[in-house]
């Protein structure tokens, strides 16, 4: 590891169970002497990235608050997503998140949330496993095969563990059978009593960018008829990626935006 990747460790440290950091912690982090994490730490807080706090601890910096502004209004998926998840969500009246991800995490980036029966769980910036739940398995499938390979190879036990696949070939295949399909559905995986019915986001080269997703309770989920709203995901996936396209300047065509809502089809009443 170089200086900047034992510094980088402090600021991976965080998350919704680690809340702040002190000399001690990021030399045991970055294996250095305290001198040293304490050097890091001080740069981090220069760059407003931390600030101290009391008892000798630091949290993180305002720094984070403007990099978070400055990506919403930045971020092309973001941009493409904000009104095209709100719109489709109320003439649905389906919850509807959008993901991204990075390294083995992925990410609720963004989300619209009328059906009030089902608990506000997700939170924007929440960190989610990349192998549980539809958002993060059709990520995963999209993933180039040279860093889907890597991505297995580091987590081999886990895959095992949770059943979803024994081996590279047969984790292989399971990707590319979701990639094919274009959508994933999941039951419970994340969450309790949840269902989530999920399609990529990728940008104009295929590359993925990351999921578009409905979630909803399993009970209400038994009234419509699957394939609707798997269409449904899709459809909106496809919106997303044409306005990520405008906005990178990979298209002018603005048909796909004058496409009718329609509701899914329920079951029964």
């Amino acid at each position: 590891m170089t200086s900047l990747d034992r510094m980088l460790e402090i600021m991976n440290y965080f998350d919704e169970d680690n809340l702040s950091i002190d000399v001690s912690r990021a030399a045991d982090l970055t294996g250095t002497s305290r001198a040293t994490a304490y050097r890091y730490i001080q740069s981090l807080t220069k760059s407003g990235l931390l600030m101290p706090a009391a008892g000798g601890s630091y949290v993180l910096g305002s720094r984070i608050i403007e990099l978070e502004m400055v990506i919403r209004e930045s971020d092309p998926l973001l941009r493409a997503a904000r009104r095209l998840i709100r719109r489709n969500s109320e003439d649905l009246d389906l919850n509807i998140m959008l993901c991204s991800y990075y390294g083995d995490k992925v990410l609720c980036s963004d989300f619209a949330w009328p059906d009030r029966s089902i608990e506000e769980i997700y939170k924007r910036g929440r960190a989610m496993p990349i192998f549980r739940g539809a958002m993060a398995k059709i990520i995963l499938a999209h993933l180039p095969p040279a860093q889907l390979k890597n991505v297995y190879r580091w987590n081999e036990e886990e895959i095992r563990q949770i059943g979803l696949a024994t081996n590279w070939d047969e984790f292989r295949k399971a990707m590319s059978v979701m990639r094919s399909d274009g959508y994933a559905v999941t039951y419970s995986e994340v969450f309790e009593g949840l269902v989530g019915i999920a399609a990529p986001v990728r940008d104009t080269e295929k590359r993925i960018l990351g999921s578009v997703v409905f979630v909803i309770a399993q009970e209400r989920f038994g009234k419509f008829v699957p394939s609707q709203l798997i269409r449904e995901i899709c459809r909106i996936s496809a919106e997303i990626e044409e306005g990520v396209s405008r906005l990178t300047g990979g298209s002018d065509d603005a048909s796909v935006y004058a496409a009718r809502l329609k509701r899914p089809v329920a079951t029964e009443a």
